[in-house]
């Protein structure tokens, strides 16, 4: 069924609005996607303050014309979605790339991160990072380390000395009987 005037109008307002907050946008090929599995990439962008829209590409077109953003919507692949990062610009990535493992009908087709337009293979790279709590866990270990490995030098020292403690109250008791 053909959109009325009134409703592309409507549409091109609201990915205007969606690309004026975002921090990031994934385009997406959802073709062979069934509504209960784009149901379900829905959720999961929802609960990390991401959305996902999907739209004409003629109307994507004229978005992101008005956004002043080189992408050629028409010449993107398949039925094309965005997906939309609020918060940060790698959590959207991450989910419809562990999404798209997934799913094989999900394609990465490209982005567009920090006012910069990013390749398929960049955003996968992206996506694959280590998250910032997974780095920050990582430092914390590292400068612990040393740290932990000093205390178990010394605690060996001091086992040591104790089992040789024993050793000789041990020979001592016996020498006394």
């Amino acid at each position: 069924m053909a959109l009325t005037k009134a409703q592309k109008q409507k549409i091109i307002e609201d990915l205007k609005e969606k690309i004026a907050k975002q921090k990031a946008v994934i385009f997406i090929d959802f073709t062979g996607l069934k509504v209960k599995e784009l149901s379900v990439l829905r959720k999961k962008l929802k609960e990390a303050s991401c959305e996902l829209k999907a739209a004409k590409k003629t109307l994507i077109g004229i978005v992101l014309k008005k956004a002043k953003i080189d992408i050629a919507a028409k010449e993107l692949p398949g039925e094309v979605a965005l997906v939309f990062g609020y918060k940060d610009v790698i959590s959207p990535a991450k989910i419809v790339y562990q999404f798209s493992r997934e799913n094989p009908n999900l394609k990465i087709l490209a982005g567009f991160l920090e006012n910069r337009f990013k390749a398929a293979e960049e955003i996968i790279t992206l996506a694959q990072l280590p998250t910032r709590e997974e780095l920050l866990a990582r430092l914390v270990g590292s400068i612990s380390a040393p740290i932990s490995n000093l205390v178990s030098v010394l605690e060996a020292n001091i086992k040591g000395l104790l089992v040789v403690l024993k050793g000789l109250l041990v020979v001592l008791t016996k020498a006394k009987t």
